[in-house]
């Protein structure tokens, strides 16, 4: 492992130490233009924490509505309260899509959307209670910062109050959606008015509190620079420090059709896309995962992440409408088949977790099928 970039000679050796790399660390990588190398200390973190094994889960996505109060700049899922593409989905189809997902063989349905200001706290709460009630084995991940902050706003109640409340009729763990990128420099012109960087930690803080798990994202490839995204990894790696409460890092890639934010910036380069993950690896010592989340990467960089720092690929997914709607030409769902064959074909060994990585070993085939006639599990 000899760097063409003589900046990286001294970071190698602190990798290959174990010694936790700095500020200055994460701009030298940034500045780097040595992708095998930053690919091959990446790969070394990564084995070193999880060895040849990646990740998938069989999941699904909830979005109860895309009626929001906030106007971020990068969104192209919000709708206004008339929009002609508003929604709110109705208890039965919530319901519907809890079946759904538990027939298909689902471990996890992951839920966010909108902040509508027209709808109580009480909706949230009992979307939760609701579908832990008629389905108890499915682990909820619902809601990001951004929401509990909002959430908090509506009910003039502290936000640990109301994770407690929500903890207790079912809620499993928290997404890590909204975090963008916290420098206020970026975070002020694309995500104004929302939950800030200190509201957003501090809610995954209370929640780790309560003996929760979180994931963590980052925004990547708009009008941040690279000390802002260094910024932005450090502040997690910090709050990691404190609680241990979070499992993996989600680098997301701006998308840039259909929002305000992509009318002159282009979609991350596949390079861009490497070189992120590749750093967040590096950067984030504490962090036991790191996923490259196929909706947004597109499956064959997904692929190649996998040799960049990436353990996991996230999983089946299904209905989801966020990233679709600002550009993404993934599939919209992926069978275990599918997923499986991904991973060998990168070299790994597929392992199926549920949301809190514990290993899932399916004792049989499920015979249930997606609706367009493919089997959601096909396990050997």
């Amino acid at each position: 492992m000899t760097p063409t970039d003589p900046a990286l000679a001294a970071i190698r050796d602190k990798v290959l130490a174990g010694t936790r790399l700095t500020f200055d660390d994460g701009l030298a990588l940034e500045a780097s233009t040595d992708l095998f190398t930053l690919g091959e200390l990446a790969n070394h973190v990564r084995e070193q924490k999880n060895g040849n094994v990646t990740y998938y889960n069989v999941n699904q996505h909830l979005n109860p509505t895309n009626v929001c109060v906030y106007r971020c700049t990068f969104c192209s899922f919000r709708s206004d309260l008339k929009g002609p593409t508003a929604f709110v989905m109705n208890g039965e189809q919530i319901l519907a899509r809890a079946r759904e997902a538990t027939e298909q063989g689902a471990t996890e349905l992951h839920v966010v959307g909108g902040l509508h200001h027209q709808l109580p706290y009480e909706w949230y709460l009992g979307i939760i209670k609701v579908i832990h009630r008629e389905f108890p084995a499915l682990h909820l991940k619902a809601w990001t910062a951004v929401e509990w902050d909002w959430f908090e706003r509506l009910t003039k109640r502290p936000t640990k109050d109301l994770l407690a409340e929500m903890k207790a009729v079912g809620l499993g763990s928290l997404p890590g959606g909204g975090a963008e990128i916290f420098h206020p420099d970026v975070r002020t012109v694309i995500c104004d008015y929302k939950a800030d960087a200190d509201q957003w930690l501090r809610v995954h803080r209370e929640w780790h509190e309560l003996g929760g798990k979180s994931n963590a994202t980052m925004l990547y490839g708009h009008i941040e620079k690279p000390e802002h995204r260094i910024d932005h990894l450090l502040r997690l790696r910090g709050l990691q420090d404190e609680t241990g409460g979070f499992q993996t890092f989600i680098p997301l890639a701006f998308h840039p059709t259909n929002n305000p934010l992509g009318k002159d910036i282009p979609k991350p380069s596949g390079l861009m896309d490497l070189k992120t993950m590749a750093i967040s690896r590096l950067m984030l010592d504490n962090f036991p995962h790191v996923k490259a989340y196929w909706q947004m990467l597109g499956i064959k960089t997904a692929q190649v992440a996998q040799s960049y720092g990436a353990d996991d690929i996230d999983g089946t997914v299904v209905h989801e409408t966020i990233y679709h709607a600002a550009g993404s030409d993934s599939p919209q769902q992926l069978s275990v088949a599918d997923l499986r064959r991904l991973i060998e074909e990168a070299g790994r060994v597929p392992v199926e977790r549920d949301t809190l990585y514990h290993e899932v070993v399916r004792t049989q085939p499920a015979e249930r099928r997606w609706s367009t006639g493919r089997p959601l599990v096909t396990l050997n």
